[in-house]
């Protein structure tokens, strides 16, 4: 919904919660999350907005709520109440109402640090026991700084000084995250910030209703906590599509031609559209693919981004559509050309009416409201599309994944038959069990694949460590690589062992990168194989029904697996005896 998108009306969003809920509640495929918030402040209004910003990321919400500065009991001591809600994700509301023991101009340096670690082992005491009992995601608030500076500018930099301590508490904070990957900093510090010091720490809602900052801050607040959840669970974009005249440059390409462009030093404006083309670039090292979709001649477009004073060149994208077709029409090709949902895209355009027409027959597509070139950067990045939780290697080179998948396209237009075109990929994969050194990366695909995706299930790190502890599953991943390159990791089985001789299939998912290359009669054949070592008989898959997940619909029943039940949802139940199971891979080697 356009409303839940920066930059909010947040009256309107206050007003208007119930009725926005109720419409949002209306998607069939909601991702349910239990959400335990434990606060140090009043955080029933917090709960409201994450609410509405989680349900607009297909994520469903089941809360706990602490009952007023009960944070730390509630972790310490125990709860039978949350200790039966088993939460996903813990929220630790805390903020700088919550700091006990700040230093005063009479204490020396050592008793000041003494402070500081007394105040920091209380957090990481309380961060280990949560972790130990509920091996939870757990979100941790940082502090934000005070709305008054006893020591003016000296504050800063004077070991008594609040704005001090409160740094170095936060740096603290930031080292513990740094060293646990199912822990992450909700930075209220630089949301306070940008809202505005004097206005978020408005007396009157402390005084009157214990709330740690004013209410119509709060959207702002639980939007950044949504981001977080939402990138946790998968629900990040992966993909730019971009406008080229006055969006990427300032003037016309067609009618003002390159050289009277406005992009780079010699103008004002041209250092705006730099800047931003520089944002983007750096785009490109979180995995974030670059596009272009412009209503120009080829030719003209392809010289503008070959302007010499601009950062962005046609090698920084994957897909330049450059001609007088539709946009939304073009969006639907670079989607399929990808292997991408259309829901993945951002589409940043300057002019109104091509957002309302994409916004419009593009379903799931973010379209940000960008006004003036100089507010770009700010409205895309406060919307927090790629919201950064867990980041692998494989991230590094998504671009250049996607380039060699456009050479094995050009390739494959060159063969007459598919399997000798498979064949001569000389396809090599690694099909083993699962590996400390990849256990992030196959969290994150397991979160970001919902093509091929036969379950849906989404599994945190600390869900994929777990599995990975129990002799009850059997859990393979695939890397495969070609004569054009490494793809990585690219697919994950995990089934459950019951009764003995039964293998219940929970997670498979592929890559959209790798569709249509016989991956998954490989890791079939895999799984077979070690299913056969632990004596199972029979392996029983499950296929849920998505929106995005049709092309699976009848992948067991290609693996010669017998449908054994059907609800009235379109929920799937399938059995396979694998005793005289024939391997169905014959053009991917493989090895452990």
């Amino acid at each position: 919904m356009k409303e839940l998108e920066y930059p909010f009306d947040v009256d309107y969003l206050i007003k208007n919660k119930k009725k926005i809920k109720k419409k949002l509640l209306e998607n069939a495929n909601l991702l349910e999350k239990k959400i335990a918030i434990l606060g140090g402040s009043t955080t029933s209004e917090i709960k409201n907005m994450l609410e509405l910003f989680l349900l607009n990321y297909g994520i469903k919400p089941i809360f706990y709520e602490s009952e007023y500065n009960k944070f730390w009991e509630d972790a310490m001591f125990g709860n039978e109440e949350l200790d039966n809600f088993n939460p996903d994700i813990i929220y630790i509301h805390t903020t700088n109402r919550n700091i006990i023991n700040y230093p005063t101009m009479y204490d020396d340096e050592k008793t000041v640090n003494d402070l500081l670690e007394q105040e920091y082992s209380k957090f990481e005491k309380m961060w280990d026991k949560l972790f130990e009992k509920f091996n939870a995601t757990i979100i941790q608030n940082n502090f934000e700084y005070p709305y008054y500076r006893l020591l003016g500018n000296k504050d800063a930099s004077d070991v008594h000084g609040k704005i001090n301590f409160i740094t170095r508490l936060n740096q603290k904070f930031y080292d513990y995250a740094n060293n646990s990957k199912s822990f992450f900093i909700n930075d209220i510090n630089y949301v306070s910030a940008c809202y505005g010091l004097d206005k978020w720490a408005n007396q009157f809602y402390w005084h009157m209703y214990k709330y740690a900052m004013e209410v119509p801050a709060i959207p702002y607040l639980s939007f950044n906590l949504a981001n977080i959840i939402k990138s946790i669970y998968g629900k990040n974009k992966k993909a730019f599509v971009l406008d080229l005249d006055n969006t990427l440059w300032g003037g016309i390409v067609g009618d003002d031609g390159v050289e009277n462009l406005a992009i780079g030093p010699e103008v004002p404006q041209g250092q705006v559209f730099y800047e931003f083309q520089d944002y983007l670039k750096q785009h490109k090292s979180l995995g974030i693919i670059l596009n272009v979709n412009s209503k120009n001649e080829y030719e003209n477009a392809i010289a503008g981004l070959e302007h010499p004073a601009g950062c962005l060149k046609p090698d920084d994208f994957i897909i330049i559509k450059a001609n007088w077709n539709p946009k939304n029409m073009n969006i639907k090709d670079i989607a399929e050309e990808l292997n991408l949902g259309a829901d993945s895209f951002v589409f940043v355009d300057d002019n109104p009416a091509e957002r309302a027409i994409v916004q419009n027959y593009v379903e799931g597509i973010a379209t940000p409201e960008i006004d003036v070139p100089e507010n770009y950067i700010k409205i895309i990045d406060r919307n927090g599309y790629f919201e950064v939780t867990n980041f692998s290697s494989e991230d590094l080179k998504k671009s250049e994944l996607y380039k060699d998948n456009a050479k094995r396209s050009q390739m494959m237009a060159t063969f007459d038959n598919y399997e000798d075109y498979l064949l001569s990929l000389k396809m090599k994969a690694e099909i083993t069990d699962f590996k400390a050194i990849y256990l992030e990366r196959i969290s994150q695909l397991s979160n970001k694949s919902n093509q091929f995706n036969l379950t849906t299930k989404r599994y945190s790190l600390s869900d994929i460590e777990e599995v990975n502890k129990s002799k009850d599953y059997i859990k393979i991943y695939g890397k495969l690589e070609d004569i054009f390159g490494d793809n990585g990791v690219i697919s994950v089985v995990i089934g459950n062992i019951k009764n003995k001789d039964e293998l219940h299939i929970d997670l498979w998912i592929m890559s959209c990168r790798v569709l249509k290359r016989n991956m998954e009669y490989a890791m079939m054949d895999k799984l077979v194989e070690k299913a056969k070592k632990k004596k199972i008989k029979v392996i029983y898959g499950y296929y849920y029904p998505t929106l995005k997940n049709k092309m699976v619909k009848e992948f067991y029943d290609s693996l010669g697996f017998e449908e054994i039940s059907c609800d009235d949802e379109g929920n799937k139940v399938y059995r396979l005896d694998i005793t005289n199971y024939e391997n169905k891979n014959n053009v991917i080697e493989v090895y452990e």
